[in-house]
């Protein structure tokens, strides 16, 4: 029997997501495990594998298509030894939730999942591709005709106008067979054009939120243009929202020293191996100064473990290791990939694996496992020679350390003013996990290890 393709859920959190690409096309032959398409989630691009082994008898949403819900039905896939055309024709009924038990053909699946007193209520499931909703089509005297999703769709592609199909489920209800009944024996007239594009033509350009309105009057109309939300600033907005809401936030700044640390780096970079490449020669690793920064929030957790938590309603979780989040800038966006026991890295691995994972965050092409979770979080302004700033935090996290840039100053030492390259550390932590006293004690220990950089190489 025809297998049904729905949209996977990628993660514990995903609702929709964008049908990016199909890399497979109607009449290919596909096993378990290969790659037959590319699904676009609000920060990762990922590809989907064929669990059975078939050949692809119709792909139900076109590539592009955004908002799939996670379930939808998107291709029918024709088992060994069936007829694809047939597969194709008859696989969708399967996932037609709302088909009535009037068609027998259709009884078995669709009997248990109907609620036949109620056909008004019926909403589609599986069986469409996601697209704009229209109204339910109505006859010439304007009373509602009613229609399973899935006729609706074989009515619109025969051009049928379901006014004049006959239906023969419950209260008169449209069911598939009564469509294709209908267009087999060339009863049913074509649709009118125009009740077709009425329809698009009342649609709003895009949703409005609650005082939308407003703002706009502000506005001269011309002097702008709409950018509608996509998955990642909705899910950016949201979070962090929420976060700034409920979560009770307070700040630590903390200067320190980086001559050490900078000198450090130098004289690591310069000794780092080189290796072979079709660019020729370069070296095995370069640190930053970012990397540092990322071995030390590890260190300092390990240091003063019981900041190292999470809040829930009922505990505390007490991670055993420092999974480290670096806010990583993309196009119009923003991700977080974690380093996962940073605590236990050496700085050149830390180095390597930030590169990797900012490359494929710009690229979408993170796991979620990559940027969800974390214990903490690093979030760097100093390149663009920010002084100090605050974040938010971002839950599951309990803290996040803000880095501002080095800046050449005088300082006192041993009585004597010096100039030092100082840098601003501005903690934000969260008040129900982490009291001010273990807060200072984080900060204090993060300091010890930017200061004294040579304690991270053992």
């Amino acid at each position: 029997m025809p297998i049904n393709i729905t949209m996977p859920a990628l993660s514990p959190t995903m609702e929709e997501g964008n049908l990016a690409k199909w890399l497979v096309k109607e009449g290919d032959k596909v096993a378990p495990g290969d790659v037959i398409a590319e699904i676009e989630t609000d920060k990762a691009t990922m590809e989907v594998e064929a669990v059975d082994e078939g050949t692809v008898a119709k792909i139900v949403v076109a590539a592009g298509t955004e908002a799939v819900k996670v379930n939808a039905l998107i291709a029918i896939l024709a088992g060994e030894g069936e007829d694809v055309k047939e597969a194709a024709a008859s696989g969708g009924a399967s996932a037609d939730a709302t088909e009535p038990a009037a068609a027998p053909a259709e009884a078995k699946q669709d009997a248990p999942k109907v609620e036949p007193a109620r056909p008004q209520a019926e909403q589609p499931v599986a069986d469409t591709p996601p697209a704009p909703s229209t109204p339910a089509p109505k006859s010439s005297s304007g009373d509602r005709i009613f229609a399973s999703p899935l006729a609706r769709r074989l009515a619109k592609e025969a051009g049928l106008d379901l006014s004049a199909v006959t239906g023969s489920g419950p209260r008169g209800r449209v069911v598939k067979a009564d469509v294709e009944k209908a267009t087999a024996s060339g009863t049913g007239k074509a649709a009118p054009a125009a009740a077709t594009a009425a329809p698009q033509a009342t649609a709003p350009a895009m949703a409005k939120g609650a005082g939308d309105d407003a703002v706009l009057r502000l506005f001269q109309e011309g002097s702008y243009e709409l950018l509608p939300h996509d998955g990642m600033r909705k899910t950016i907005a949201s979070r962090l929202l929420e976060s700034h809401q409920t979560v009770p936030s307070y700040f630590v700044s903390m200067d320190c020293e980086l001559d050490a640390l900078l000198k450090l780096r130098s004289e690591i970079n310069k000794s780092a191996p080189m290796r072979n490449t079709e660019k020729g020669e370069v070296p095995v690793f370069k640190l930053s100064v970012n990397d540092f920064i990322i071995k030390a929030m590890a260190l300092a957790l390990r240091d003063v473990p019981a900041a190292n938590a999470s809040w829930t309603s009922t505990a505390r979780l007490m991670h055993k290791h420092s999974d480290v989040g670096v806010a990583v800038a993309i196009p119009d966006g923003l991700i977080t990939p974690i380093i996962k026991k940073a605590e236990t890295k050496t700085l050149s691995t830390i180095s390597n694996e930030m590169k990797d994972l900012a490359r494929r965050a710009r690229d979408k092409k993170l796991k979620p496992e990559e940027y969800q979770g974390g214990t903490t979080a690093v979030s760097n302004l100093g390149m663009f020679g920010v002084a100090n700033f605050t974040s938010i935090i971002n839950p599951p996290h309990a803290s996040i350390v803000s880095i501002g840039a080095g800046v050449e100053k005088p300082v006192v030492k041993n009585g004597e003013i010096k100039v030092a390259t100082v840098m601003t550390a501005t903690f934000a932590f969260d008040h129900r996990v982490i009291d001010g006293a273990l807060g200072a004690e984080l900060a204090a220990a993060f300091k010890r290890h930017v200061e004294n950089p040579m304690g991270m190489l053992v």
